[in-house]
């Protein structure tokens, strides 16, 4: 899933706290896809929707750092999807405060399933 787009508050500074900024949100996971392919039915499948709402959800939940954000999504995506195997969570902040110009700022988090998980 790419490029979801979010308005939210996440930052360190206080005036990301009350003013915001804009999020870009890209997800890869993996899962088997057998059942799926052979049956042709949603109940079958990982559900994006569901993805989408997740990352929603988790967006709107103020935080100071992007990995904080991250985290909670990977958490979430891996309590709500158990046939899930692997998922990547990349967070950019557009414009962020630093003195010179820059696009974004991104990072990622990979995790895998184990049987800890």
């Amino acid at each position: 899933m790419n490029g979801m787009e979010f308005y939210a508050y996440h930052g360190c500074y206080r005036e990301e706290q009350l003013i915001g900024n804009n999020f870009l949100v890209d997800i890869s996971m993996e899962t088997d896809m057998a059942e799926a392919s052979n049956s042709d039915n949603l109940c079958d499948a990982l559900d994006y929707a569901e993805v989408y709402e997740i990352v929603k959800h988790e967006m709107c939940v103020r935080s100071f750092l992007l990995e904080h954000v991250s985290n909670r999504i990977l958490n979430r995506l891996f309590d709500s999807f158990m046939q899930l195997k692997w998922a990547e969570v990349c967070v950019t902040k557009l414009n962020p405060p630093v003195d010179g110009k820059i696009k974004g700022v991104s990072i990622s988090q990979k995790r895998l399933r184990t049987e800890q998980t």
